[in-house]
């Protein structure tokens, strides 16, 4: 019997597995802590418990090599944050620098984003979301990639407590109004620009060593923050 979808491909990864080769001391970090810092995919948790304190929870998509995800935990100490990455060098980046500054309301998982929302983590539970510089899949056929889809919107919808937040940034413009115009199609979020397209840079983003060389550069880059009603 056929089912029908909402979308074209609501199922195709928005990422490509690519996991390089640890340095030393990255694979020290994975042998040695990786269950201090790092949640099992497979199990059910009670947050609470998790982080040893019941706080707003901050999710961040894709943190890349982790500085900026630990740059804001340790300007707000008063907020959760659950870094979701499938680069195992980059969770092993992230375990380190949180090991050297001994920060400890930062959970990872190494897994898919999406399968960690759906799965994982309660509806009306999260307080913001992160997604700083996606891959923006340039190529055309592509496209259906990108993780910013109706579908992922209503997941958002699904998951974010009132008042709660989605902060996407990139520097490719054309992905910029893609989900520019997703976000704005969604009845239950709003966008918080005052002029209906994109905001200023947060202080809580931190602007990071690629970011700054692409402004002086005069490449731009665009953030968009919707709330949910």
């Amino acid at each position: 019997m056929a089912t029908i979808e909402k979308e074209p491909h609501p199922r195709i990864r928005s990422f490509a597995l690519r996991q390089g080769r640890a340095t030393a001391g990255q694979q020290k970090a994975i042998d040695n802590i990786w269950d201090k810092y790092c949640l099992d995919p497979s199990e059910s948790y009670d947050y609470a418990n998790v982080f040893g304190k019941e706080r707003p929870l901050i999710v961040e998509i894709g943190f890349g090599n982790g500085s900026s995800l630990v740059a804001m935990a340790e300007a707000n100490p008063d907020l959760n944050y659950l870094g979701i990455e499938v680069h195992r060098p980059g969770v092993a980046h992230l375990m380190l620098l949180l090991e050297e500054k001994n920060i400890s309301n930062v959970k990872i998982y190494h897994h898919d984003a999406i399968e960690i929302l759906e799965q994982k983590i309660p509806d009306h539970f999260i307080q913001g979301v992160h997604l700083f510089f996606p891959d923006p899949w340039h190529k055309r056929r592509h496209h259906k990639r990108r993780i910013v889809r109706p579908s992922f919107i209503e997941l958002l919808n699904k998951k974010l407590v009132i008042n709660g937040y989605f902060h996407a940034a990139t520097d490719w413009e054309h992905y910029a109004k893609s989900m520019l115009k997703i976000l704005t199609a969604s009845t239950k979020l709003y966008n918080t620009s005052k002029n209906g397209e994109y905001c200023e840079r947060p202080d809580y983003r931190p602007l990071t060593k690629f970011e700054s060389r692409g402004l002086r550069l005069g490449h731009g880059v665009w953030d968009l923050i919707f709330k949910k009603l």
